[in-house]
C-alpha cells in the first residue's frame, strides 16, 4: 500500500502540522518511509472522514436514481469515509438477505464503508417488526433500523421495536411526522402556506411524535435517534429528553439549516423535501441546537430522483434533496463563517458523533497514530458556484443550484487509500 505523507496541513483546524498515512492507519510523521507519497496541504484543514447516518442509495429498485458505486463516489466528494444507507429501497432492507446485498455493493464500489439501515417494520408498512435480529446478526451487523420516509406512528409497534434492539445495542431512528396531521399536507404550515394557498404541514405533526417517542425510549431504557430534526419546538424537547439523561440523539440536515419555506413560492419542486424547509426562526433554532450540541450530528438525508420526479408540477413531485456533495460547504456557510462553530466541533459533529451513534467504533473521529487513516482535506478559502453538471450522482437535484458556497473538499481518504485527490475521483 502506497503511504502519504500530507504536509501543513492543519488538522481540526489548529496549527499547521504533517500527518503520516501509513499501512491504512496514521502514523508519527517521523516513521515515514522512503518511497512516500508527498501531498502539500498547506492552507488546508485534516479533520476525520466524515460519517453520514442518513444516505438514500436507491439500491435495490432505483438504480436510475442512484446506485451503491454512485452514491459512495458522491460521499467520497464529500469527503464521507462512511454512510449508513437507508431502507426505503425496492425491495425494502427488511431482511438478511437485502441489507447483506447493500453492504456487498458498498464493498464492491470501494469508496466508503457502506453501513446498511434495517427496516423496523416489514415493507414499512408499520404492521409487524421486521427481521431485526436477522438484520444484526447478518455479515452488515446492522445496529440502526429506520422506516424513513414513514413514521412508526404506532406507540405500541415503537416500544416493541426499543425493547428488541436493546439486545445487541441497537437504535430506532424515527422519521418522526404524525400520518394524521399531514395528510395531503405540501409546505410548512405558516404564513407562507397560505399565501400560496397550499395545504400546510403543521410543525406540531413533527413534535408529538417525538415527545411521545422520547417518553417511551426513557420508559424502555432503550436508544432513540431522531432523524431530520426541522422545527424549534423539535429542538426544545430533544433539549428536554437529553436533561432526563435518556439516551436520545438527533440529526439536523444541511437544506434545514441554511433553507426556508419561502422558497416554495418559485413553486420550484427542488425544494419540495420531508420534514418540509421550515421559517427562518426554525433555521436559526436548529443553527443553535447544533452549536450547543442538543443536536448531535449534521446527517444529509441525501435523496436523489429522476429528472421526470423533479420537473412537474410541485403536487406530483418527489419530496428530497441532493446533499453529500455540498454538506461541507453548507455547514461552513451556515455554522463555521457565522462563528457558530469551529473546524474542531464540525468534526465531532460529522465525525465523531454520527460514528457513536451509528456503532462504527474507531472508524471515525481521531486523527491519532494508530487510528484508522480516514482523513479529509477541506480548503475553507475555497468559493464555487454549485452546477449540477458537475455532479457525480446519477440525479441532479440540488437546491443549491447557481449558489456560491465556500469550502471544498479537496482529497478523501479511506484506511489510507485515496478516493478522492485534487478534487477528483481515484
Amino acid at each position: 500500500m502506497t503511504s502519504y505523507l500530507i504536509q501543513g496541513a492543519a488538522p481540526f483546524g489548529g496549527p499547521a502540522g504533517d500527518l503520516l498515512l501509513h499501512e491504512g492507519r496514521l502514523s508519527d510523521p517521523a516513521d515515514a518511509p522512503p518511497a512516500v507519497v508527498t501531498i502539500d496541504a498547506a492552507g488546508l484543514v485534516a479533520l476525520p472522514g466524515l460519517v453520514d447516518l442518513h444516505t438514500h442509495l436507491r439500491e435495490p429498485g432505483r438504480e436510475d436514481s442512484e446506485t451503491v458505486l454512485t452514491g459512495s463516489q458522491a460521499a467520497a466528494v464529500g469527503g464521507f469515509t462512511a454512510v449508513h444507507a437507508m431502507a426505503n429501497t425496492d425491495p425494502v432492507a427488511d431482511t438478511a438477505g437485502v441489507v447483506e446485498q447493500v453492504h456487498n455493493l458498498g464493498r464492491l464500489a470501494g469508496y466508503v464503508d457502506v453501513r446498511p439501515v434495517g427496516a423496523v417494520t416489514a415493507g414499512l408498512a408499520g404492521q409487524r417488526l421486521a427481521e431485526l435480529g436477522a438484520m444484526a446478526d447478518s455479515a452488515a451487523r446492522v445496529r440502526v433500523f429506520s422506516d424513513d420516509g414513514t413514521c412508526v406512528s404506532d406507540a405500541v409497534l415503537m416500544r416493541r421495536a426499543l425493547e428488541y434492539v436493546k439486545a445487541f445495542d441497537g437504535v430506532i431512528a424515527q422519521h418522526a411526522q404524525e400520518p394524521r396531521l399531514t395528510e395531503g399536507a405540501q409546505m410548512n404550515e405558516g404564513t407562507m402556506s397560505g399565501v400560496l394557498g397550499m395545504r400546510g404541514w403543521p410543525a406540531v405533526a413533527e413534535e408529538a411524535i417525538i415527545a411521545r417517542d422520547c417518553l417511551l425510549a426513557g420508559h424502555v431504557g432503550s436508544r432513540l435517534h431522531v432523524c431530520h430534526v426541522s422545527t424549534a419546538g423539535s429542538v426544545e424537547l430533544i433539549r428536554w429528553a437529553k436533561s432526563k439523561g435518556w439516551a436520545v440523539t438527533a440529526e439536523v440536515t444541511p437544506h434545514h439549516l441554511m433553507l426556508t419555506d419561502e422558497l416554495a413560492s418559485t413553486y420550484d419542486p427542488l425544494y419540495k423535501v420531508n420534514p418540509p424547509l421550515r421559517t427562518a426562526d426554525d433555521v436559526e433554532a436548529l443553527r443553535a441546537g447544533l452549536a450547543d450540541g442538543t443536536i448531535d450530528c449534521v446527517a444529509t438525508d441525501h435523496a436523489p430522483h429522476p429528472t421526470e420526479d423533479k420537473e412537474c408540477e410541485w403536487a406530483a413531485a418527489a419530496m428530497g434533496m441532493l446533499g453529500l456533495e455540498t454538506a461541507v460547504s453548507v455547514v461552513q456557510h451556515a455554522m463555521v463563517d457565522t462563528g457558530r462553530l469551529d473546524w474542531a466541533a464540525v468534526a465531532d459533529r460529522m465525525s465523531v458523533r454520527p460514528a457513536a451513534i451509528g456503532r462504527l467504533g474507531s472508524h471515525g473521529g481521531t486523527l491519532e497514530p494508530g487510528s484508522p487513516a480516514n482523513v479529509v482535506l477541506i480548503d475553507p478559502s475555497s468559493v464555487r458556484t454549485i452546477d449540477p453538471r458537475e455532479s457525480v450522482s446519477l440525479s441532479r437535484n440540488t437546491p443549491y443550484a447557481g449558489l456560491e458556497l465556500p469550502g471544498r473538499v479537496m482529497a478523501t481518504f479511506l484506511r489510507g487509500r485515496p478516493t478522492l485527490l485534487d478534487g477528483k475521483l481515484q
